[in-house]
């Protein structure tokens, strides 16, 4: 192992904070600690899999000679903690969506005795109004007395 604290103490320093950030990138894009977006996801995994490959290079493969310190790198991951941290508190404070009604297969919409919408109102997903049948018989009108109906005659004979 290459870290000894005591002969080069900003290269072990280094490459501890490579593996911090890079282990913290691969946890928030892996679990989904804030809520995050896929992409952002996939930035949070990816950046941490370069962050974690080059601190495991450093610490365990590295034999010596020159190598490359680059402590700007350290701005993307603080801002991709930042971002991960700042969509978790969105999320939590984002109001709930509120609960849709159970579902009632056998429902009436409108409830029995209710009167229809107006306006073009629809019932809500999955209700339907009742529709008459179209082989019930329309509503009769109001009652009227019948003309009295014919004495029944047979059909006449044909003729030859």
């Amino acid at each position: 192992m290459n870290l000894d604290f005591d002969v080069d103490p900003l290269f072990s320093w280094y490459v501890v904070l490579l593996a911090f950030s890079g282990i913290a990138l691969l946890v928030i894009g892996a679990v989904n600690v804030g809520g995050l977006k896929a992409g952002w996801r996939v930035l949070n995994v990816l950046v941490g899999l370069g962050f974690a490959g080059y601190a495991y290079y450093l610490a365990f493969v590295f034999e010596g000679g020159t190598y490359a310190i680059f402590f700007k790198a350290f701005i993307l991951p603080v801002l991709l903690i930042i971002n991960a941290v700042k969509a978790a508190v969105t999320r939590s404070q984002a109001p709930a969506a509120p609960a849709a009604p159970p579902y009632q297969p056998n429902a009436q919409y409108p409830p029995q005795g209710a009167p229809y919408p107006q306006g073009g109102q629809y019932p809500p997903q999955g209700g339907q109004y009742p529709q008459p049948s179209p082989y019930q018989a329309a509503p009769a009108a109001p009652y009227q007395a019948a003309a009295p109906a014919a004495p029944y005659q047979p059909p006449a004979p044909p003729q030859s």
